[in-house]
């Protein structure tokens, strides 16, 4: 018999990255600094009841797909950067929510801009859950 669902989150935070991204000239000529936390929520009876990571999400392939965006590619605005994150890490299997913030540090003279989105895989029926 397999364990009771139970719905909990994945927290990610203090990612930094450097990218070359921005609306205004000059922003993609040298990478910046770019901040992203990642929160995902997935069912986790099967991990915690098996303590074993092929059960689990890995952190480190969050990690890493939140990295390869950032870095590899360039985007215009935060909320782009955002959106591309989600792509990525609502097509893992047991995600079936995630959040992600990212943030341009000292941009705005000493301010910090910072743009949340949300995903739930409910709402685009043709990603696998």
């Amino acid at each position: 018999m397999s364990p009771s669902p139970r719905p909990g989150r994945i927290r990610i935070t203090g990612m930094r990255f450097w990218g070359k991204h921005g609306a205004n000239p000059g922003e993609r000529e040298t990478a910046q600094p770019i901040d992203v936390e990642l929160e995902v929520t997935a069912d986790m009876a099967v991990p915690a009841a098996s303590d074993g990571l092929d059960d689990a999400i890995d952190y480190t392939t969050l990690f890493d797909a939140c990295e390869r965006v950032v870095t590899a590619e360039s985007f215009a605005l935060l909320e782009a950067i955002a959106a591309k994150i989600l792509d990525r890490v609502c097509e893992m299997p047991r995600v079936t929510e995630a959040i992600v913030r990212v943030s341009k540090p000292r941009l705005l003279e000493g301010a910090t801009p910072q743009v949340e989105l949300v995903r739930a895989k409910a709402d685009h029926p043709g990603m696998p859950n």
